[in-house]
């Protein structure tokens, strides 16, 4: 009755700071649902999908590997490029992890850059157990997502109007972040360049259908090598922006 109680408690605390994240994951949860509905993936393998991936830009980037032979070093080399980031998420929630003991696997799977904003910026109340509380927050950011995807999936097979092209949301939401990222600061500015000019280097030698790896590899190689003078061309793109507010 006691873990009842706070099971409860976790949920009702947990559930106000991801309402943000279910409003942005029902949009894009659908948009990838109707996408998997669009090239042929049934409503039960969209959702399922999403249950046991749930990594948001890589199952769009993986979703025509469902139509085309199983290539696993394609899927591994471009899922750990895209989500390498989790790899300093998990470092950073090491230590608040560390006693939830049997959840603690769960939450590692179910880690996605909301639920790490969450969690490393929401302290749970002083009466709320904190392992409960990373659950619910990792584990509503999981259902929304997968229950759009289902929505998106569902509507997709019922609309009586053509689908073709919805594909194009995954370009359009890739560009709306990297143009929004580069409007909240230029630190950074000259990776981004770089990656855009490696993207579209690789397109030209390798063509659309083979040019993501080939552009992940050159990106990392490159920045590997000259990540100092990269970072001090940011810095100092960065100062001039701010010299020019300043006058």
């Amino acid at each position: 009755m006691q873990t009842y109680k706070e099971l409860k408690k976790a949920l009702l605390a947990a559930f106000p700071h991801t309402v943000p994240v279910l409003t942005g994951f029902l949009f894009l949860g659908i948009a990838y649902g109707m996408y998997m509905d669009s090239i042929g993936v049934g409503a039960v393998w969209a959702l399922a999908s999403s249950l046991a991936v749930f990594a948001g830009s890589a199952q769009y980037l993986c979703a025509p590997f469902f139509l085309a032979p199983l290539d696993w070093a394609s899927v591994f080399f471009l899922t750990l490029m895209i989500n390498a980031r989790h790899f300093f998420y998990g470092l950073s929630l090491s230590r608040q992890y560390s006693a939830s003991k049997a959840l603690r696997p769960y939450l590692i799977f179910a880690l996605c850059d909301e639920t790490f904003s969450l969690l490393t910026s929401v302290d749970p109340p002083e009466d709320v157990n904190r392992a409960y509380f990373y659950f619910f927050v990792s584990a509503l950011n999981h259902f929304y997502w997968s229950f759009a995807t289902l929505l998106g999936a569902l509507a997709g097979s019922l609309a009586s109007f053509g689908l073709e092209g919805i594909e194009f949301s995954l370009c359009a939401l890739f560009v709306a972040m990297f143009v929004e990222h580069l409007k909240k600061s230029k630190l950074n500015c000259a990776a981004g360049l770089i990656g855009a000019s490696a993207s579209i280097c690789a397109i030209l030698l390798a063509g659309a259908d083979s040019f993501i790896p080939i552009a992940m590899g050159a990106i990392v190689a490159f920045l590997s090598v000259f990540r100092k003078q990269v970072a001090g061309l940011d810095i100092n793109l960065a100062l001039e922006d701010v010299n020019g507010n300043n006058d």
